[in-house]
């Protein structure tokens, strides 16, 4: 018997003392008060957390300070190795952390967590540790000795999304970490649980007590970290909505920010692609974590000439998804969130039925029968979407797929451009000349050229333009969020 099989008779015992991390240790009773964790494929509570308040943010924030010089004071191929042995023992629990996230966020437990990607990126950056160099620059009209050096901020903030914590948490605690910064996380109380055991697998790999810290809590938490002076630099995963309100608090101390926002990301088909690729890659990307990925290619554009093969073969992808229990090995899809989230999505769906936006190919429905409880969402696609609709405009950050047509190269442009959003695009075509000018005139900060899935690769940068934020996670850019340049000159005449 496997350790997922043993872990699947009774999963629920991982969730037993989960509250708040500070200084290496848990705090089982805190100032935020207690929340009742309702599995999102049940609608039943599972588990309370304890959740931090302004006491916990406070000292959390003290803990990260003291432990600053001794983290950043470490060799830096020490703090590397110490990342990589976090990656390691983090490989050992993949059976534990794809359990823990089926169960906070209804992510299917196939999947693993989010593991694989997860570890990519603790790996990548782990090998940045020693490989921050300093510069020696010409120095004039005065003469003398002037050099550069790459120094971290101190203690990064780190506010994190509901979907896929494992990664998150990868994407902007380890370069933070391993830039020599140390870190405040704060997951949402709907997801505590994978951060709170990365934070204990940190400090069983030899992360110094107070470098990793996690204060799970509501809005008042992140504001209070937003806003304690003992912050930095604070970098955010979310909402357009939130990150005004960080980003008023943040100009009262001039703090530095990074934000990964919403998107609505355009997909565009030619008719010379390959659709026997195309089509499942680019169902699979949408529905991808119940459609609540904020880079999902949601919006597909289709040339006019094969709509009707491209509606006909997304409606045989479709039926094929198995949406289930996420503790089912078998399930290919799981629920959405919470109940807030499905009253919303369905929401959406009627109103799109409702104006009449386009029609309904798939879906449109939440799932009754055994799954009537839980918070689970027919795959839902419409096609001849209007792209001037709320459903082609606006995110849904659910599972549903809006597919539009153009006529031509020019308007695919236009309209894949005519958006709010920019944080990632995508098309699929043969024709290599048509990629390369398409990539670069698509205004996202990603851009996909035949696949329907996000790259997502440690190795380059990943980000928005337009409301889709700024800063960069992933490759150099990433770990040069959590660093800032010091000039040091040294006159040599006089």
């Amino acid at each position: 018997m496997t350790q997922l099989d043993e872990l699947l008779k009774e999963p629920t015992k991982l969730l037993a003392g989960h509250g708040v991390f500070i200084d290496g240790k848990r705090i089982s009773r805190s100032s935020g008060g207690a929340h009742a964790h309702i599995n999102p494929a049940t609608g039943k509570v599972q588990a309370e957390v304890s959740l931090a308040g302004a006491q916990e943010i406070d000292q959390a924030v003290a803990s990260a300070r003291a432990a600053l010089p001794v983290w950043r004071g470490l060799p830096a191929n020490e703090r590397g190795r110490i990342l990589f042995r976090f990656a390691d023992l983090l490989q050992a629990a993949q059976p534990e952390i794809a359990v823990l996230a089926a169960l906070e966020s209804g992510v299917p437990v196939a999947g693993g967590g989010g593991m694989v990607l997860a570890q990519a990126w603790i790996r990548y950056y782990a090998g940045w540790a020693d490989k921050l160099e300093g510069q020696v620059v010409s120095s004039y009209p005065m003469p003398g000795f002037d050099y550069i050096l790459p120094e971290p901020y101190g203690v990064i903030g780190v506010i994190i999304p509901w979907n896929m914590p494992s990664v998150a948490t990868a994407m902007k605690v380890i370069p933070a970490l391993a830039a020599g910064n140390t870190v405040v996380l704060k997951p949402p109380e709907i997801t505590p649980f994978v951060a709170l055991r990365m934070a204990e697998l940190a400090l069983e790999a030899g992360l110094p007590p107070g470098a990793f810290n996690v204060a799970p809590g509501t809005g008042e938490a992140g504001a209070r970290l937003v806003a304690h002076p003992g912050v930095d630099k604070i970098t955010f995963t979310g909402g357009g909505a939130t990150a005004r309100r960080i980003m008023a608090s943040a100009a009262e101390a001039l703090k530095p920010l990074a934000f990964e926002l919403g998107g609505k990301s355009a997909n565009l088909i030619f008719a010379d692609a390959n659709l026997d690729a195309a089509v499942p890659q680019s169902v699979g990307g949408c529905l991808g974590l119940s459609g609540q990925g904020c880079v999902n290619p949601t919006r597909m554009l289709v040339e006019e000439s094969i709509y009707d093969q491209v509606a006909e073969r997304v409606r045989a992808v479709v039926g094929a998804i198995r949406l289930g229990l996420p503790l089912d090995l078998s399930t290919s899809m799981g629920p959405v969130i919470n109940e807030a989230a499905c009253t919303r999505i369905l929401g959406v769906i009627e109103r799109a039925k409702s104006e009449r936006a386009g029609e309904l190919i798939a879906g449109g429905s939440r799932a009754g029968g055994t799954l009537a409880e839980g918070y689970f969402i027919e795959p839902t696609v419409f096609g001849r979407v209007d792209p001037a609709s709320h459903l082609s405009r606006e995110e849904v950050f659910g599972p549903v797929l809006a597919i539009s047509t153009f006529r031509d190269e020019a308007d695919a442009l236009a309209k894949a451009n005519d958006s709010v959003y920019g944080l990632g695009a995508y098309l699929h075509t043969r024709d290599i000349g048509r990629a390369h000018r398409l990539a670069g005139q698509l205004e996202a900060g990603s851009v996909y050229v035949n696949s329907g899935m996000p790259n997502m690769s440690p190795t380059a940068p990943f980000g928005g333009v337009k409301t889709s934020g700024f800063g960069r996670e992933g490759g150099r850019a990433g770990i040069e969020e959590f660093i800032r340049p010091k000039s040091v000159f040294i006159a040599t005449q006089g």
